[in-house]
């Protein structure tokens, strides 16, 4: 019976190859969408849940509250904080903490490398997390302050297709390392970015700028395993307390531990909870997977019931045979099962060619696990599920028709003015207009992020992080980029200015307001010519500057959101002051706004501190008159005379600043894709409908030609029909679109308002596109010969 339904099945396939090319194509297309989706979806849910410990593993978090109620929890710490979970709770299994350092010289035989990924973790990290040793013993990894744990990828960079284990490099041409283990390279699916790691006994010998022994510093994310059964609720309030405790004070923050489960989709924290993060990225694409399913299979179901005429008198007949309504179905579901099989075969191979695209796009490196036998259950499941969907409807709806009624020909609702076949179409379209609507809104975010004035000048503006003896050179270098006309003004600084800077609370000054005093601050240091430099606008006072002003080094500048928090109407003069360590500054001068994070939240106040503060980063203006390419020609030469062991590293600011919309990027190209992916299925499933349906009228077309009906009539009614569906689609789609957008805005403190011209450009596009498309069968049916559509058999 079963080879029966699919020998039938092969043959209608055959029979109706029009139909069945579009029908598979559409299904094959939708379930490629939908397949690219899902694995990018697998991708993000399973982030660092390969780990043995994944139930027991949590990030340490610190809170700070503020007196109106208002908190901010931060995913680092301080470094004393990890060993004293270790040592006072018998809770805790292990505690590690990860410190990332990409500085660092690596030389191995005379050769050097710089960009090499470093992570200071403690010995137990590794068994803690579950990254696999392809050579060395676990136990023994990372317990001498000179071994080093490297990945397969580094080693094979390192050192060839040479053993690496046991080998030697040198760190900054100041320690050798022996390498103990090769770990296998990391997954895609991981928050842990390295390719060695170091004991974190060593960065206690590095000093000041990477140990720092203070409770008061919070700059380290530390990782606990809990022992099996701990109850986190109980746990969280017995060390809520512990830096209060261990530092004497009583308005510093509290803490809680953040399971592993929530670290990737749940890292966005509002007022102290979580208030979600990339899930919602998740959630819209899964939607997207979704509607572009369905819209696919509403193209079969719309197409099957069209072509029910032809397909009407075999129900009948084999009705009169004695064929039951359950056996008619199972043969139906068969069929689309067979369709929605090549498709999904056709649909892998569609994969496999855009995988590798797709993957650049989306920054990560995905893959169609043949080899797994829960990918294939998985497949197998799926196929079921787009068959049930796609062929149900047509299954039940060819099987209900009455033999009588088919002989006679009583069974069409052609002109029906509410018909199963009009609702689909109107759904199919209500998804689409939806997708071009996110869409246009997603672009629209973005580009309102691109256009907003940063409030410094990235143009001709590199940055050069202080590795080896550039901090030592730094005024011979600054001097001589001057001196040759290389460099406009030259600066140092804690970090590159896109970077943003510290995070600090407490801050005194007068006139406060006690709530305000809570609020957290960016804290951001400076030497002379900051301002100069960066292009920054001055409003008030001066720029900072110890050559001129030798009390400079307890000078800050301010930025306007600053000014505006502290209350001061005559900035310049005022004092502020640290709490912890009671060192007053004074206000110098306050500059614009400018953008030092995202370029989506609102700019916070920032305090830039003097040359008392820890630098770790110079910023050189080139001077626009000669070609970039001359100046860091000549600036390379300056830097390998004076820091002649290191390559000269250098990254433009305009870069660094574009990098930040890189992911909104993405997610704006991903919309538009599947968006047009969904309208290219609409269109497919609407053309073959306008066939059927111009077929199905033939006659009619062919009346009205006699009658007098001119091509451009005929062609405006059959083509009002769906325009009408498209308008209502529409209608439907415009609110639903509205207020998915508007929820998805809400995540953003600088956003765009939704306009009603993005509802009037998605309109008029969906009309214009279902225009387009039936607009070619509606012409060939107006302008065919009616003596042949109306010659009878």
């Amino acid at each position: 019976m079963i080879k029966n339904y699919f020998k039938i099945a092969w043959r209608n396939l055959i029979r109706g190859k029009s139909f069945s090319l579009i029908n598979i194509t559409g299904l094959a297309a939708g379930m490629a969408g939908a397949i690219l989706i899902l694995l990018w979806l697998n991708n993000e849910i399973s982030f660092d849940k390969f780990h043995a410990n994944k139930d027991n593993l949590y990030e340490v978090y610190g809170l700070t509250a503020n007196t109106d109620g208002h908190a901010n929890a931060i995913p680092v710490v301080s470094q004393p904080l990890g060993p004293a979970l270790k040592q006072n709770y018998p809770e805790v299994e292990a505690v590690t903490r990860v410190k990332d350092i990409n500085s660092f010289l690596f030389s191995v035989n005379n050769k050097s490398f710089t960009g090499v990924a470093a992570s200071f973790v403690d010995p137990s990290f590794l068994q803690m997390f579950n990254f696999p040793l392809l050579k060395g013993n676990t136990n023994e990894q990372l317990k001498n302050i000179y071994s080093i744990t490297i990945t397969e990828k580094l080693a094979k960079k390192l050192f060839g297709n040479e053993d690496a284990l046991g080998k030697t490099i040198r760190i900054d041409s100041a320690d050798n390392f022996t390498i103990a283990g090769i770990l296998k390279d990391l997954p895609a699916n991981t928050r842990f970015n390295f390719d060695c790691l170091l004991p974190w006994d060593y960065l206690k010998k590095l000093g000041q700028g990477y140990n720092n022994e203070s409770w008061l510093s919070n700059n380290t994310p530390t990782y606990v395993l809990l022992k099996p059964n701990t109850d986190v609720t109980v746990f969280n309030a017995k060390i809520k307390d512990i830096t209060r405790r261990s530092s004497g004070r009583n308005d510093v923050w509290t803490h809680f531990l953040f399971p592993l489960q929530q670290w990737h989709l749940y890292n966005e924290f509002e007022n102290g909870k979580v208030a979600g993060g990339r899930i919602e990225t998740v959630r819209v694409f899964g939607i997207i997977a979704l509607f572009i399913l369905l819209i696919a299979c509403i193209n079969f179901m719309n197409l099957s019931t069209a072509r029910s005429e032809k397909r009407a008198k075999e129900v009948g007949i084999r009705k009169v045979a004695g064929a039951g309504k359950n056996l008619l179905i199972s043969q139906f579901i068969t069929e689309a099962f067979l369709t929605v099989l090549i498709a999904g075969v056709l649909s892998l191979l569609i994969v496999q060619l855009l995988l590798p695209s797709f993957n650049t796009l989306i920054n990560t490196q995905l893959a169609v696990p043949y080899t797994s036998a829960y990918f294939w259950l998985v497949a197998l499941a799926f196929i079921a599920f787009t068959s049930l969907l796609a062929g149900s409807y047509p299954a039940f709806y060819l099987s209900s028709f009455k033999p009588i009624s088919i002989f006679k020909k009583q069974f069409k609702q052609t002109n029906a003015a509410l018909s199963p076949r009009k609702v689909l179409v109107v759904m199919q379209f209500t998804f689409a207009i939806v997708l071009i609507v996110c869409t246009i809104v997603v672009r629209n975010q973005i580009q309102y992020g691109e256009d907003r004035d940063m409030g410094f000048s990235k143009n001709n503006l590199i940055h050069i992080n202080f590795v080896g003896d550039i901090e030592k050179n730094y005024p011979l270098i600054k001097q001589q980029l001057l001196n040759e006309g290389i460099a406009t003004s030259v600066t140092k600084t804690m970090t590159g200015i896109t970077e943003g800077g510290n995070h600090s609370w407490g801050l005194r000054w007068q006139g406060e307001i006690a709530k305000d005093t809570n609020t957290t601050i960016t804290i951001f240091s400076a030497d002379a010519d900051f301002v100069k430099t960066a292009g920054l606008k001055l409003i008030a006072g001066r720029d900072i500057d110890i050559n001129k002003y030798p009390g400079d080094s307890l000078s800050v500048l301010l930025n306007e959101t600053a000014v505006k928090l502290m209350g001061f109407k005559d900035p310049v003069g005022q004092t502020i002051t640290q709490p912890y360590n009671g060192t007053s500054f004074t206000v110098a001068g306050v500059v614009k706004d400018y953008i030092a994070g995202s370029p989506y939240e609102e700019i916070p106040p920032i305090v830039i501190e003097g040359p008392g503060a820890w630098f770790n980063t110079m910023h050189i203006k080139l001077n626009a008159a000669n070609s970039t390419a001359a100046n860091l020609a000549k600036a390379e030469k300056i830097f390998k005379s004076y820091n002649a062991a290191y390559p000269f590293d250098y990254r433009f600011v305009d870069e660094e600043y574009a990098a930040t919309f890189n992911d909104a990027e993405r997610t704006k190209t991903l919309a538009g894709l599947f968006a047009t992916l969904a309208i290219i299925i609409s269109c497919l499933g609407l053309f073959g409908l306008s066939a059927y349906v111009a077929e199905s009228r033939i006659k009619e077309i062919g009346v009205r030609k006699v009658l007098g009906a001119s091509a451009f009539n005929i062609t405006r009614l059959l083509s009002f029909d769906f325009v009408k569906l498209v308008m209502i689609a529409i209608i439907i789609a415009s609110p639903i679109a509205w207020y998915a957008m508007n929820k998805w805005l809400e995540g953003y403190n600088y956003r765009v308002t939704i306009s009603w011209t993005i509802f009037l450009i998605a309109g008029l596009l969906a009309v214009g596109i279902a225009l387009f498309t039936v607009s070619f069968q509606s012409i060939k049916a107006a302008v065919s010969n009616p003596v042949k559509s109306l010659r009878t058999e």
